[in-house]
């Protein structure tokens, strides 16, 4: 059974940097992806970032050059670096893991591919 703990989130200012982590308890085999997902209220939920566990990643074109995903297999965990926030990046934000490849954010519905989630971490981005 695999689980996912996200934290991190919390209330910045327009411009701040904030870093979620996602824990990983459980094992998982060696063809996986991972991501970071994030829903505002009344809204879909859109993926944001995603990293094979070879090391590939994506990101949807709303982040791309302020966020970066990584992650550290010794401490089994993944990461979400958010910096130059800004107010449409408020959202509940939420890890996620499936087996196999990354599948394309432009996907509306690739958050369904993903098996395991978090609990969700708010980040909230004041003007």
């Amino acid at each position: 059974q695999v689980q996912l703990v996200d934290s991190g989130g919390g209330s910045v200012q327009a411009g701040g940097s904030l870093r979620l982590s996602c824990v990983v308890f459980g094992y998982m085999s060696s063809d996986y992806c991972m991501g970071w997902f994030r829903q505002a209220p009344g809204k879909e939920r859109e993926g944001v970032a995603t990293i094979h566990n070879i090391g590939s990643t994506t990101y949807a074109d709303s982040v791309k050059g302020r966020f970066t995903i990584s992650q550290d297999n010794r401490k089994n965990t993944l990461y979400l670096q958010m910096n130059n926030l800004k107010p449409e990046d408020t959202a509940m934000y939420y890890c996620a893991a499936k087996y196999g490849g990354s599948p394309p954010l432009t996907d509306l519905m690739a958050w369904s591919r993903f098996r395991y989630w978090g609990q969700g971490t708010q980040v909230t981005v004041s003007s």
